[in-house]
Protein backbone atom coordinates (compact mmCIF):
# COMPACT_ATOMS: atom_id res chain seq x y z
CA UNK A 1 0.00 0.00 0.00
CA UNK A 2 1.42 3.30 -1.08
CA UNK A 3 1.55 6.63 1.30
CA UNK A 4 -1.09 7.92 -0.80
CA UNK A 5 -3.54 5.11 -0.18
CA UNK A 6 -2.54 4.65 3.42
CA UNK A 7 -3.73 8.52 3.45
CA UNK A 8 -7.11 7.85 1.62
CA UNK A 9 -7.65 5.01 4.22
CA UNK A 10 -6.83 7.37 7.07
CA UNK A 11 -9.41 9.89 5.72
CA UNK A 12 -12.25 7.33 5.27
CA UNK A 13 -12.28 6.31 8.88
CA UNK A 14 -11.79 9.92 10.02
CA UNK A 15 -15.07 10.37 8.17
CA UNK A 16 -16.65 7.18 9.94
CA UNK A 17 -15.69 8.12 13.18
CA UNK A 18 -16.58 11.88 12.95
CA UNK A 19 -20.09 10.77 11.98
CA UNK A 20 -20.60 7.90 14.51
CA UNK A 21 -20.86 7.71 18.07
CA UNK A 22 -20.75 4.65 18.24
CA UNK A 23 -18.17 2.13 16.89
CA UNK A 24 -17.11 -1.95 17.90
CA UNK A 25 -13.71 -2.98 17.16
CA UNK A 26 -14.01 -7.01 16.57
CA UNK A 27 -11.08 -9.66 15.98
CA UNK A 28 -12.24 -11.35 12.81
CA UNK A 29 -9.02 -13.39 12.16
CA UNK A 30 -10.28 -16.99 12.14
CA UNK A 31 -13.32 -16.46 10.05
CA UNK A 32 -13.37 -17.60 6.37
CA UNK A 33 -13.81 -15.52 3.32
CA UNK A 34 -17.22 -16.44 3.39
CA UNK A 35 -18.04 -16.12 7.15
CA UNK A 36 -16.72 -12.55 6.01
CA UNK A 37 -19.33 -12.18 3.33
CA UNK A 38 -21.87 -13.51 5.13
CA UNK A 39 -20.84 -11.27 8.28
CA UNK A 40 -20.98 -8.27 5.24
CA UNK A 41 -24.12 -8.83 4.68
CA UNK A 42 -25.40 -9.44 7.78
CA UNK A 43 -24.50 -5.83 9.01
CA UNK A 44 -26.17 -3.94 5.76
CA UNK A 45 -28.63 -5.51 6.46
CA UNK A 46 -29.19 -4.06 10.09
CA UNK A 47 -27.74 -0.98 8.66
CA UNK A 48 -24.37 -1.35 10.51
CA UNK A 49 -21.18 -0.32 8.20
CA UNK A 50 -18.16 -3.05 8.49
CA UNK A 51 -14.88 -1.75 7.82
CA UNK A 52 -11.54 -3.59 7.65
CA UNK A 53 -8.36 -2.13 8.24
CA UNK A 54 -4.55 -1.60 9.73
CA UNK A 55 -4.53 -1.20 13.28
CA UNK A 56 -1.88 1.32 12.80
CA UNK A 57 -3.94 3.51 10.09
CA UNK A 58 -7.28 2.74 12.90
CA UNK A 59 -4.80 4.49 15.41
CA UNK A 60 -3.51 7.56 13.42
CA UNK A 61 -6.97 8.37 12.06
CA UNK A 62 -8.39 7.96 16.31
CA UNK A 63 -5.69 10.28 16.68
CA UNK A 64 -6.08 12.85 14.06
CA UNK A 65 -8.98 13.51 15.59
CA UNK A 66 -8.74 13.37 19.50
CA UNK A 67 -5.68 11.65 20.81
CA UNK A 68 -7.65 11.46 24.08
CA UNK A 69 -10.71 10.69 23.31
CA UNK A 70 -10.56 7.53 21.72
CA UNK A 71 -7.38 6.60 24.40
CA UNK A 72 -9.05 3.48 25.72
CA UNK A 73 -9.69 1.63 22.71
CA UNK A 74 -5.68 2.33 21.60
CA UNK A 75 -4.94 -1.00 23.59
CA UNK A 76 -7.03 -3.20 21.90
CA UNK A 77 -5.82 -2.98 17.96
CA UNK A 78 -4.14 -5.34 17.40
CA UNK A 79 -4.61 -8.79 15.19
CA UNK A 80 -7.23 -8.37 12.51
CA UNK A 81 -9.81 -5.84 13.27
CA UNK A 82 -13.18 -5.16 11.62
CA UNK A 83 -14.61 -1.68 12.89
CA UNK A 84 -18.73 -1.90 12.94
CA UNK A 85 -20.16 1.48 12.63
CA UNK A 86 -23.86 1.98 13.81
CA UNK A 87 -25.98 4.44 15.02
CA UNK A 88 -27.90 1.97 17.00
CA UNK A 89 -25.29 1.76 20.02
CA UNK A 90 -26.27 -2.09 20.71
CA UNK A 91 -27.22 -3.34 17.32
CA UNK A 92 -23.30 -4.30 16.32
CA UNK A 93 -23.62 -6.76 19.90
CA UNK A 94 -26.75 -8.20 18.87
CA UNK A 95 -25.12 -9.00 15.09
CA UNK A 96 -22.03 -10.35 16.88
CA UNK A 97 -24.27 -12.63 19.60
CA UNK A 98 -26.07 -13.76 16.83
CA UNK A 99 -23.32 -14.86 14.35
CA UNK A 100 -21.65 -16.92 16.72
CA UNK A 101 -24.44 -18.74 17.95
CA UNK A 102 -25.48 -19.54 14.13
CA UNK A 103 -21.90 -20.33 13.61
CA UNK A 104 -21.54 -21.99 16.95
CA UNK A 105 -18.31 -19.96 17.34
CA UNK A 106 -16.55 -17.21 19.22
CA UNK A 107 -15.44 -15.16 16.67
CA UNK A 108 -16.04 -12.15 15.93
CA UNK A 109 -14.50 -11.81 18.94
CA UNK A 110 -15.08 -8.15 20.97
CA UNK A 111 -11.79 -6.65 21.45
CA UNK A 112 -13.52 -3.06 22.45
CA UNK A 113 -16.88 -0.79 21.81
CA UNK A 114 -16.96 2.89 21.94
CA UNK A 115 -20.59 4.18 23.14
CA UNK A 116 -21.08 7.39 23.07
CA UNK A 117 -18.30 8.26 24.94
CA UNK A 118 -17.67 5.31 26.81
CA UNK A 119 -15.28 2.43 26.38
CA UNK A 120 -15.91 -1.34 26.74
CA UNK A 121 -12.83 -3.42 26.67
CA UNK A 122 -13.32 -7.38 26.49
CA UNK A 123 -14.98 -10.20 24.67
CA UNK A 124 -16.99 -9.98 28.18
CA UNK A 125 -18.77 -7.01 27.80
CA UNK A 126 -20.72 -8.32 24.47
CA UNK A 127 -23.85 -9.27 26.94
CA UNK A 128 -24.15 -5.71 28.85
CA UNK A 129 -23.72 -4.16 25.04
CA UNK A 130 -27.10 -6.31 24.20
CA UNK A 131 -28.88 -4.99 26.65
CA UNK A 132 -27.78 -1.56 26.09
CA UNK A 133 -31.24 0.96 26.16
CA UNK A 134 -31.27 3.10 22.86
CA UNK A 135 -32.80 6.53 22.75
CA UNK A 136 -35.85 5.06 21.55
CA UNK A 137 -36.58 2.58 24.09
CA UNK A 138 -35.45 4.96 26.61
CA UNK A 139 -38.41 8.02 25.64
CA UNK A 140 -41.04 4.84 25.40
CA UNK A 141 -40.21 4.08 29.15
CA UNK A 142 -40.20 7.39 30.24
CA UNK A 143 -43.74 7.72 27.82
CA UNK A 144 -44.89 5.24 29.98
CA UNK A 145 -44.10 6.29 33.19
CA UNK A 146 -45.84 9.57 32.49
CA UNK A 147 -49.02 7.92 31.31
CA UNK A 148 -49.25 5.22 34.63
CA UNK A 149 -50.93 7.68 37.08
CA UNK A 150 -53.27 8.71 34.20
CA UNK A 151 -54.03 5.02 33.85
CA UNK A 152 -54.57 4.00 36.85
CA UNK A 153 -57.16 7.34 37.80
CA UNK A 154 -58.81 6.37 34.53
CA UNK A 155 -59.00 2.29 35.69
CA UNK A 156 -60.26 2.97 39.00
CA UNK A 157 -63.14 6.03 37.34
CA UNK A 158 -64.33 3.02 35.25
CA UNK A 159 -64.20 -0.25 37.65
CA UNK A 160 -65.96 2.14 41.02
CA UNK A 161 -69.58 1.17 40.98
CA UNK A 162 -71.71 3.51 38.97
CA UNK A 163 -74.46 3.79 41.79
CA UNK A 164 -72.09 5.29 44.49
CA UNK A 165 -70.31 7.34 41.93
CA UNK A 166 -73.80 9.06 41.15
CA UNK A 167 -74.83 9.53 44.60
CA UNK A 168 -71.39 11.12 45.86
CA UNK A 169 -71.34 13.55 43.07
CA UNK A 170 -74.81 14.19 43.73
CA UNK A 171 -74.34 15.18 47.41
CA UNK A 172 -71.31 16.75 46.61
CA UNK A 173 -72.79 19.24 43.99
CA UNK A 174 -76.17 19.60 45.98
CA UNK A 175 -74.43 20.21 49.05
CA UNK A 176 -73.38 24.29 48.14
CA UNK A 177 -76.72 25.06 46.25
CA UNK A 178 -79.06 24.00 49.36
CA UNK A 179 -76.52 26.31 52.36
CA UNK A 180 -77.22 29.25 49.56
CA UNK A 181 -80.50 28.56 49.14
CA UNK A 182 -81.49 28.70 52.77
CA UNK A 183 -79.11 31.94 53.55
CA UNK A 184 -81.67 33.71 50.54
CA UNK A 185 -85.06 32.07 51.96
CA UNK A 186 -86.08 34.88 54.02
CA UNK A 187 -85.20 37.66 51.60
CA UNK A 188 -88.29 35.86 49.27
CA UNK A 189 -90.77 34.30 52.21
CA UNK A 190 -90.52 37.68 54.16
CA UNK A 191 -92.76 39.45 51.02
CA UNK A 192 -95.33 37.08 50.86
CA UNK A 193 -96.97 37.16 54.13
CA UNK A 194 -97.21 41.52 54.21
CA UNK A 195 -99.06 41.04 50.89
CA UNK A 196 -101.19 38.62 52.59
CA UNK A 197 -101.75 40.45 55.61
CA UNK A 198 -105.29 42.27 54.42
CA UNK A 199 -106.50 39.14 53.22
CA UNK A 200 -106.26 38.04 56.65
CA UNK A 201 -107.95 40.93 58.45
CA UNK A 202 -111.29 40.45 56.47
CA UNK A 203 -112.47 38.05 58.98
CA UNK A 204 -112.68 40.95 61.29
CA UNK A 205 -114.29 43.10 59.19
CA UNK A 206 -117.40 41.50 58.46
CA UNK A 207 -118.29 40.47 62.02
CA UNK A 208 -120.61 42.95 62.75
CA UNK A 209 -123.13 41.75 59.86
CA UNK A 210 -123.22 38.68 62.39
CA UNK A 211 -125.20 40.45 64.90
Amino acid sequence: MTKQEKQEVIELLKGKFSQYNNFYITDTESLSVAQVTKLRKVCFDKQVEMKVAKNTLIKKALESIDSEKYAGVYDSLHKVTALLFSENPKEPALILTGFRKESKGEKPELKAAFINGDVFVGDNQLKNLTQIKTKNELIGEVIGLLQAPIQRVLGALQNKDAANAASEVVAEVAETPVAEVVAEAPAVEVAAPVAETPAAAEPTAEAPAAE
